[in-house]
């Protein structure tokens, strides 16, 4: 949606009125401000990422002068962001891209997209519990979003809790876009907790490099214990050592844990690499 120019005539329908469905940013500039005029241009170009979300709307003092009072702009440029009738947030002075996407991403984030934020950080440094207990509060604010259990489903596999992680996953109809990522997760906890320790299936691949199977057993372990780049070479050595071990289950097992890494993640591209040119 491009810019609206906002004046005393239209204010009352273009801003307060407009701001009960979508904050309403309004910028008050003059060309002969040149700070004001590269905020406008500035803006204008940001706030194209917010189409739908957010409005821009300005004021040029120049040519009319009635409404910055009544909104007490002392200096040019100055920003008031007005969300439900009232002002949000109040800028005055210069403003750069990355404080005003700061702004806008505050107001314009649905929940759920607040709560992605929050939980990145929780899994980054392991908070699991924390995770969890933010996704079942997402969950009871949209029951319908599939999405949230199979995140829900694959913080708790890794939480250890995998008599509930089972429960979520039933839950989630088979077809499901990502499902694979958590059900995959869990097949390699419950694959690894009958297999020998890490310590033991090394001394084995040691003492016999061609004992496929420990060197398979290994490469699940290590997948569990998060070493998930020597899971990875694990899998592509025992496809170049023998294709048919255990029908083609070195290339197979790197598929699944490229499922559980998930799209876009830079260690499965690399390792999606390597597996192409070990094919051809």
């Amino acid at each position: 949606m491009p810019s609206i120019n906002v004046s005393m005539e239209n204010f009352q329908s273009d801003v307060v009125d407009a701001s009960q469905n979508m904050p309403v940013v309004l910028l008050f500039w003059a060309e002969q401000v040149p700070e004001s005029a590269q905020v406008k241009v500035m803006a204008e170009q940001a706030m194209a990422d917010y189409d739908g979300k957010a409005v821009l709307a300005l004021s040029d003092v120049a040519q009319d002068q009635s409404l910055a009072p009544r909104l007490q702009v002392q200096g040019l440029p100055s920003i008031r962001i007005i969300h439900k009738g009232a002002i949000a947030e109040q800028i005055d002075g210069p403003i750069d891209e990355t404080q005003l996407r700061t702004v806008m991403d505050a107001l314009t984030q649905s929940s759920i997209e607040a709560m992605q934020g929050n939980l990145d950080q929780m899994l980054a440094v392991g908070d699991f519990a924390a995770a969890a207990a933010t996704l079942q509060q997402s969950i009871q604010e949209e029951p319908n979003n599939q999405g949230l259990r199979i995140e829900l489903a694959d913080v708790l596999i890794r939480k250890g809790d995998l008599d509930d992680a089972r429960t979520v996953l039933a839950s989630i109809p088979e077809d499901t876009e990502g499902r694979a990522r958590p059900q995959n997760r869990l097949e390699f906890v419950e694959e690894a907790a009958a297999m020998d320790s890490a310590e033991d299936l090394q001394a084995a691949v040691a003492a016999n490099p061609q004992d496929l199977e420990s060197r398979y057993a290994l490469a699940i372990v290590q997948m569990v214990a998060g070493e998930t780049e020597l899971a990875l070479q694990g899998c592509l050595d025992i496809l170049r050592e023998d294709r048919e071990f255990r029908d083609d289950i070195g290339r197979l097992t790197m598929i699944r844990i490229f499922d559980v890494l998930g799209k876009g993640n830079e260690m499965a591209t690399k390792y999606r690499r390597k597996l192409f040119n070990a094919l051809h």
